[in-house]
């Protein structure tokens, strides 16, 4: 898909949010998961994508799937990508190269519910991310690639529900009883 389509579907996007703000706000599809046995875990999407999820052998699973957490990076990457694509086509930059990755460090005694040396519960969320972006773009100095890339990741909103995370309120139905 050329660069110049993507800017004209965004154009028109903005023209009609200019006109109609309202119309911005939006429920996202849900993604719905389902639990397979052991840790393995299906996500589906509702054009039919499926995502299989899995855990490492160490942590009791079969280690032949992705993990979740694996997931929110590839999402944090995918999304800053596609925002830095949009926002190039918006401004008639030429990209010649891109691609990003994102590298985390976390504490699994998080996700074991256990304490740390200080006796109070370590926290599951990973305890620092980074986003890396390599890119290359036609006709921009260092300081204009580099202000392409900024703004647009301002933009992103895996990023930004990263950088501020978003309450995230709990649901529990519960459909079947031992007792």
């Amino acid at each position: 898909m050329a660069l110049d389509h993507i800017a004209a579907a965004l154009e028109r996007v903005a023209a009609v949010m200019r006109k109609r703000p309202e119309l911005g706000l939006h429920d996202d599809s849900p993604a719905r998961v389902r639990w397979e046995g052991g840790l393995r875990v299906s996500a589906r999407h509702d054009n039919g994508l499926r995502v299989e999820t899995d855990m490492s052998r160490e942590l009791g699973g079969s280690g032949e799937g992705v993990t979740p957490g694996w997931l929110l990076r590839a999402g944090t990457a995918s999304c800053a990508v596609t925002c830095i694509v949009m926002n190039a086509a918006t401004q008639g930059v030429e990209l010649q190269a891109l691609d990003a990755w994102v590298s985390s460090r976390s504490d699994t005694r998080g996700l074991l519910g256990l304490a740390g040396d200080n006796g109070q519960a370590v926290d599951a969320a990973p305890v620092e991310m980074t986003l890396h972006i390599r890119i290359a773009a036609a006709g921009l100095t260092q300081a204009q690639t580099r202000g392409l890339v900024e703004q647009s990741c301002l933009r992103s909103p895996v990023p930004a529900a990263l950088r501020q995370p978003v309450p995230l309120q709990l649901d529990i139905e519960v459909t079947g009883s031992a007792a």
